[in-house]
């Protein structure tokens, strides 16, 4: 007490102050902490982003085009984003460095806008009509971010919805999977070594202008990919991390399924994309307006059903449908009407595949049953509306169908699978009927025969060839995956997310990162009761405005009682 009793006499508590502060405001620059109170964790990094950002040898750049006077959604979206990333800055230290870009400004060097590099790479603005200080006026806006890295650029997109009508629902979505979009494009530049992907052909495949987008969008962007003929070679290597299956049109040999069980069975993954039933758009529009589904006879059945799943020979129908033209009057002038063998599947995000996943078209898509397999655990990641049917095969499909409104009182099934994930140990298709041959035939290539899966494995099956596949416009020019042709560049255009749903998928069997984790995250949207905002108002303004003053006034009252107590007592 005496020591403190002669610091404050002598006046050097001020100098110690000073010193203190000072050390304090030092501290809180180097280290830094904070408590995140929200039940989602919305402010805390999850482990495997952590990870990303201590990998880089040398300076991530982040280019981020969300500078300008915007809307309060995206205004939102942009402060977001700078959060994160200073977030991200906290882990990465100097070796990241990030930037806010109006597209208005000019690339550095040039006389280029950045709007007109980023219209000509391919990113698709949206136009939205805002209110300012001099009336109303258009804006265009790119919620695009690059990510730089030595010499390596990766796009992230930060709002994937395309149309005037942006909700806060669409914008909480887009801010929950923000730290997975950064994260997955930074680990995409850092990692050198790419899984290789097999895209297996000899049933039919598609090999043309319609994998376009699937193969140099998706495929070739994050992985190595080979063509393997299923046929030709004498199993598959386990150097191939996972193999696609996409909509096969001829029938599997027992050859062939034994080479696919063997794969899993060693630990290799798989996905199919399987139209069980022949019926085709095409098909439909070149036979007078009909055509006969019926079964391809692709001989899967016993193969996926030994793993859990079925694929049905029916067709799903739907009333939350895409849309294609029709000939109404029968006098060449077409109208787009609701297709409902196209089905529209809305995420139920009930798992990292399909969670914040936008609307996922189809097109004569088959159900799907899971069926009993001892130690499989199954997760359905596609599903119908609450207004659809199921059509037992052969089924006669005509245009004429959309003469007249669909009976709805028909569409009454809800959620009818059309995708299912399948996890866990396998048992193979051929434990009781591996002939002598088939035997010889592996341990002739130096493979032996496995009854069952070495470690838990994945499968995901979609009943729906369609889904991966783009169409092809006039010029013979590809649109992404699951775009309508017919409303592609028009007020109609919808972006369905076909592309994102395919690489979650992917991501989700074969990439270590565990950034899945990141893209789990879910963030509640807390919207304000209007009516009750509006009920209470004046009594909030009033607190608002009158406590601070009476603490204000308190506080003053209690200093002047105290100090006169004080020196009225000396």
């Amino acid at each position: 007490m005496g020591l403190l009793r002669t610091i404050w006499k002598s006046k050097a508590w001020l100098l110690i102050s000073i010193l203190l502060l000072a050390g304090i405001n030092w501290l809180a620059s180097v280290y830094h902490t904070r408590i995140d109170l929200t039940n989602e964790k919305r402010f805390t990094l999850s482990s495997p982003t952590r990870k990303v950002l201590q990998k880089p040898e040398e300076v991530i750049r982040i280019d981020v085009f969300l500078k300008g006077d915007f809307p309060s959604g995206f205004r939102k979206l942009a402060n977001s984003a700078g959060e994160l990333l200073q977030e991200f800055k906290e882990v990465a230290g100097s070796k990241l460095q990030y930037r806010f870009v109006s597209p208005e400004e000019m690339m550095e060097g040039t006389s280029v806008k950045w709007a007109d590099t980023l219209s000509n790479l391919g990113f698709v603005p949206i136009n939205l009509t805002s209110q300012v200080k001099a009336g109303q006026q258009q804006q265009l806006i790119y919620p695009v971010a690059f990510v730089h890295y030595k010499d390596q650029v990766s796009p992230v997109i930060l709002y994937q919805g395309r149309s005037k009508g942006i909700t806060y629902m669409e914008i909480n979505s887009a801010e929950a999977l923000m730290e997975y979009n950064f994260a997955y494009a930074i680990n995409r530049l850092l990692e050198s070594n790419r899984p290789l992907v097999g895209y297996c052909s000899s049933n039919g495949e598609p090999e043309d202008i319609r994998t376009y987008d699937l193969v140099e969008n998706v495929l070739r962007q994050d992985y190595e990919l080979k063509i393997f003929n299923l046929e030709k070679e004498p199993a598959i290597p386990d150097t191939f991390k996972l193999m696609l299956v996409v909509k096969p049109t001829k029938p599997f040999s027992d050859a062939e399924k034994l080479k696919l069980d063997q794969y899993v069975m060693r630990g290799g993954k798989l996905i199919f994309f399987v139209d069980k039933l022949e019926a085709e758009l095409d098909s439909l529009q070149s036979k007078q307006g009909q055509v006969v589904a019926y079964d391809r006879g692709l001989e899967l059945n016993d193969l996926l059903f030994k793993y859990g799943a079925r694929v049905n020979s029916d067709l799903l129908m739907d009333l939350q449908c895409d849309f294609l033209p029709f000939d109404v009057n029968g006098n060449g002038q077409f109208e787009l009407l609701p297709w409902n063998y196209f089905p529209v599947f809305e995420s139920k995000s009930n798992h990292v595949i399909n969670k914040n996943l936008g609307f996922v078209s189809g097109r004569f898509v088959n159900s799907i049953d899971t069926v009993e397999a001892e130690g499989i655990k199954k997760t359905i990641l596609l599903s119908t509306s609450a207004n659809s049917r199921s059509i037992s095969t052969p089924a006669l499909i005509s245009v004429t169908e959309n003469s007249v409104a669909p009976e709805n009182e028909k569409f009454k099934k809800a959620n009818i699978p059309a995708a299912v994930l399948l996890e866990g140990k396998f048992n193979s298709l051929f434990s009781n009927r591996l002939s002598q041959a088939m035997r010889d035939s592996l341990q002739k290539y130096g493979y032996e025969f496995m009854p069952a899966c070495v470690a838990e494995n994945k499968i995901i099956v979609v009943a729906d060839g369609d889904m991966v596949l783009n169409s092809v416009v006039k010029g013979n020019q590809p649109i992404p995956m699951g775009m309508n042709p017919y409303t592609f560049g028009s007020q109609r255009e919808f972006g369905f997310a076909n592309r994102d749903f395919l690489q979650n998928s992917l991501d989700y069997l074969i990439n270590a990162s565990g950034l899945s984790e990141a893209k789990a995250k879910d963030y509640t949207l807390r919207l304000l009761d209007k009516k009750k905002v509006d009920a209470e108002k004046t009594k909030w303004q009033g607190i608002n405005i009158a406590v601070p003053v009476l603490l204000v006034i308190l506080f003053a009252l209690l200093y002047q009682f105290l100090r006169k107590r004080k020196y009225t007592t000396r």
